[in-house]
């Protein structure tokens, strides 16, 4: 391989990391770009009152982990937290929060949202003590690594970068997909997500809880590519160009990790619709009760908790997947009408 050459997922590893890195929180309207927590608070609320029902499901541990994996400011966790207190103490209580978060500037903002509530900072999951848990990540896994393949006569490239462009070499490991794949397809995995959610699904069927994940792709593995670059709420940009500078993300395959999840011993439900499940939980008969307590404020609470499920909005683009102890289901917002 030429000198400066590396495979797509080490450079989008570099780059997210160095991105991250960076003192300036790239959150809200005056960042990058702005997650659902950002949007509304009560996102984080019914994701809190979420866990508390889960957790009461276990049969109410007396020590649970809590934990959420990129937690950016710390706005869905404080959210969650003042929900879990208002409607089940006890489940407050009980449990232990650890958040999973590699950048230093972000630890501090995440510092000074929740104080003396987080009991550790991981940079990844290995390091988490033992014990049931129950874990949140909104826009976690569209930040990890992906490779690219490329479909070439009969057999698979795979893409590389170098000097701000892509440069396909023979793959080595090609993906697992049909022959019949046109000339020219591109295929997306994710080693790393892959490998997250493996040992992710061991832990809870052995040591039991629970993990959701809220993010964006389709409902089922398809071809074509995905990776964007997003930089002052705009996106289209080269994800190439200027690495470290602008957000890169992907879609996330979530039938794909639901089917690892399986095969490592947890039960999968899901991909649900973002908004389904939301509504499901209850976001917006909270957000009405929010704007009735704000009512300068009303026009704003209601048309960010309505971004959120709409299917115009992140309603539909967005989805839900939880992974569980298989004596855990159907878990809340899952259960089959």
């Amino acid at each position: 391989m030429a000198e400066g050459m590396e495979r797509l997922d080490r450079f989008m590893a570099r780059a997210v990391a160095a991105y991250y890195a960076r003192p300036a929180t790239p959150f809200g309207r005056g960042g990058d770009f702005t997650t659902a927590p950002e949007i509304s608070q009560a996102f984080g609320e019914v994701l809190g009152a979420w866990a508390a029902v889960v957790w009461e499901r276990m049969g109410s541990p007396d020590s649970v982990l809590l934990v959420e994996c990129g937690p950016g400011r710390g706005t869905l966790m404080a959210d969650a937290l003042r929900a879990a207190g208002d409607v089940a103490p006890a489940f407050r209580a009980a449990l232990r929060l650890h958040l999973v978060e590699t950048s230093p500037a972000l630890r501090q903002a995440q510092r000074r949202a929740l104080g003396d509530a987080v009991a550790a900072w991981h940079d990844d999951l290995s390091t988490l003590p033992p014990g049931p848990m129950l874990l949140l990540a909104n826009e976690f896994l569209d930040a990890l690594p992906i490779r690219q393949f490329v479909r070439r006569g009969d057999g698979w490239a795979e893409r590389h970068v170098e000097a701000g462009a892509f440069v396909e070499r023979p793959a080595d490991t090609p993906p697992r997909w049909p022959a019949e794949a046109p000339e020219g397809a591109v295929r997306e995995v994710s080693d790393a997500a892959e490998a997250i959610i493996r040992a992710l699904a061991a832990r809870l069927a052995t040591q039991g809880g629970a993990a959701l994940f809220i993010d964006y792709g389709p409902a089922e593995s398809c071809l074509g590519e995905s990776l964007q670059a997003v930089a002052a709420q705009r996106g289209g940009l080269d994800p190439l160009a200027d690495p470290g500078t602008v957000d890169l993300t992907a879609h996330v395959d979530f039938a794909a990790l639901a089917a690892v999840a399986w095969e490592a011993g947890a039960a999968a439900q899901g991909p649900l619709p973002q908004g389904l499940f939301l509504q499901r939980l209850g976001l917006m008969t909270r957000a009405a009760m929010l704007a009735q307590s704000r009512p300068r404020l009303a026009g704003d609470i209601l048309s960010g908790a309505e971004r959120l499920v709409a299917a115009e909005g992140m309603g539909r683009l967005f989805k839900a997947l939880a992974l569980c102890d298989p004596a855990l289901l159907p878990l809340p917002g899952f259960e089959t009408p």
